[in-house]
């Protein structure tokens, strides 16, 4: 879609603002829910109430189209969610848990600041603890990641800032990639001629800018970009650093939710995620948000509702409807029975759910099918939210803040002081077996976040790895396998800050097997598949079809799983919506 088309959608929808809308679906948390008009046909109907589907929905109302959000659960929200009473009184970001990649251009377009989102930088943002008593602190302020780092290595501390310069340059040529639909080179037989030659047009000027961007980072900048994209993360921070404590901490960005381990090739692509975000505009910065996560998809919401968007949960889709002869979408069939008329289709389900659960069989190529179903869906990731009645105190920190200190603001790295701890807990987990000392990255968002927990006591998000979905002895579904590793956790906890197992007072913990039951997250994968540089950009989420349009007719993908992946970002919602604005301009 041109700027002028985006432009005008945008200045549409802030004219429509004041209309009075119904709405099923209001709140992340308790959404009521009202059947469907009976007999309306909608112009696009979106499978699943993630944020990414519920950008994608925003966009197209704010295009004039009518558009319904179908939620499986009680509740909106998908991965991006905050959940009340699982322990009293607290409220866990049961899924995701930080904010930094948002899309600027969305936040400002749905302007979901109006809309009640609010977000909370944290600085410092990352505090690794030592069994030697040292610590390392990092964060966005320059001087003291100078003053930290010096006190592991002098050249470390001279080459952090530089490495960071280089990481930012690259992400000037990502934030183009992000934001653009892949340019596929399929031919469009329902195009006319003049289509057909603005489509190459179209490519083509995608092609030059994307050129042009790499022009400005210079033959040797784009050399290293692409070192960074195939080699494994400890290469790269091999090549850079030489404190095992800096390397660690920096290699868990490459190997957060992932199945893949620091000597991974194709995992230094992930270590972009360190600068590629950005809160208030200033690169590298994650943000908690208010209200938990939640609030974010709350927000889209409310842009979605304000728009005209009809939202309804407890409606789980249990097919897609397809015309035997067209092959076109002709709408869904929702587990009650319930027919839903619509030419459009946008699923924000993971590729397998959506073409192998939802698609009629006999409808998708075989050879799109088999590449649906070979893709890489595996994980390794945990979540465990905890209620605390106060804050750790970390042995290596002298100094203790019961209202919280520097250390109690970021991110926490539990069992990361070297590359080869890391690598050790994911071979474990390659065999079958949940890591003896797991990897974990420890948030506490009630210090800067007042609203999840009662006053002094606290909400505790433990991201852990390695987990495998299928364990070799045992089963996730075992009460006793579960409460030992969780306790596993604790105990590892206890060794960095003493008497955090009785601070406990309770917990949810969420498996792999628990992820894809009650999100729907095939295999456990919260990025709707892996990202490794076979499932990326024109590879995403299968070859030949990474412009979230699909081989039925009128069915787009909107989620994670298609570019540009994993994370809260709702670029492939905003980008899925732009493809299916154009597709019903040229048709």
């Amino acid at each position: 879609m041109s700027p002028a088309a985006r432009s005008l959608l945008i200045s549409g929808a802030r004219r429509r603002r004041h209309h009075h809308h119904h709405c099923s679906g209001f709140s992340t948390e308790a959404p009521s829910s009202s059947p469907l008009p009976k007999g309306k046909r909608w112009d696009a109907v979106v499978i699943g109430g993630g944020h990414n589907g519920l950008a994608a929905a925003a966009y197209l109302a704010r295009a004039g189209r009518s558009v319904a959000v179908l939620e499986r659960r009680g509740l909106i929200g998908g991965a991006a969610v905050s959940e009340s009473d699982l322990v009293p009184g607290f409220r866990f970001s049961r899924c995701s848990y930080l904010l930094s990649l948002l899309r600027p251009a969305l936040i400002q377009e749905l302007e979901l600041e109006r809309h009640g989102l609010k977000l909370l930088p944290r600085s410092p943002s990352s505090f690794t603890p030592c069994l030697d008593g040292r610590y390392l602190l990092l964060g966005p302020d320059a001087e003291l990641n100078h003053s930290e780092i010096s006190k592991f290595s002098k050249y470390d501390a001279e080459a952090y800032p530089r490495y960071e310069e280089k990481l930012e340059g690259f992400c000037k040529f990502m934030d183009f990639v992000i934001d653009s639909a892949p340019p596929e080179l399929r031919h469009e037989y329902h195009l006319s001629m003049v289509d057909r030659m603005k489509d190459k047009v179209d490519k083509s000027v995608f092609w030059s800018k994307m050129f042009g961007v790499v022009m400005q980072q210079g033959q040797k900048d784009m050399v290293d970009f692409f070192d960074l994209l195939l080699s494994p993360a400890s290469k790269i921070l091999d090549n850079w650093f030489e404190s095992d404590v800096l390397k660690a901490t920096l290699a868990t960005d490459a190997v957060i939710g992932a199945m893949a381990g620091v000597h991974t090739p194709g995992s230094g692509y992930v270590l972009l995620h360190h600068v590629m975000g950005e809160t208030g505009g200033q690169r590298g910065v994650w943000a908690y948000v208010e209200g938990g996560m939640g609030s974010v998809s709350s927000a889209i919401s409310k842009a979605a509702l304000e728009a005209g968007v009809e939202i309804v949960t407890n409606a789980e889709v249990s097919q897609i409807l397809v015309h035997k002869t067209s092959w076109r979408v002709q709408g869904v069939v929702l587990a009650d029975g319930t027919e839903v008329l619509t030419p459009i289709v946008l699923s924000n389900a993971t590729p397998y759910k959506t073409f192998v659960d939802l698609v009629p069989a006999n409808v998708l190529p075989h050879s799109f099918l088999s590449d649906i179903k070979t893709a890489d869906y595996s994980s390794a990731t945990t979540k465990i939210n905890v209620a605390v009645d106060r804050l750790p105190q970390f042995s290596c920190c002298k100094d203790f803040n019961r209202e919280g200190g520097p250390e109690h603001m970021g991110t926490i790295h539990i069992g990361s002081e070297s590359m080869e701890e890391i690598d050790l807990a994911y071979r474990e987990a390659a065999n079958g077996v949940s890591s003896t000392r797991p990897v974990i990255e420890m948030t506490i968002p009630s210090v800067l976040d007042k609203t999840i927990s009662p006053p002094g006591q606290h909400v505790i998000n433990l991201f852990v790895q390695y987990t495998p979905y299928k364990l070799s002895e045992g089963s996730w579904q075992d009460s006793n396998v579960r409460k030992s590793f969780a306790e596993r956790c604790f105990s590892l906890i206890d060794e960095y800050a003493p008497g955090f197992s009785s601070s406990v007072v309770g917990y949810d913990m969420l498996t792999p097997p628990d992820l894809e039951r009650e999100f729907g997250l095939t295999g456990g994968n919260i990025f709707h598949g892996a990202m490794g540089l076979d499932s990326l950009f024109l590879m995403r989420p299968v070859k030949g079809w990474s412009d979230y349009r699909t081989p039925v007719k009128g069915l787009y993908l909107c989620g994670s799983g298609a570019h540009p992946g994993g994370g809260v970002m709702g670029a492939p919602g905003r980008n899925a919506a732009f493809v299916v604005l154009e597709d019903l301009r040229t048709k």
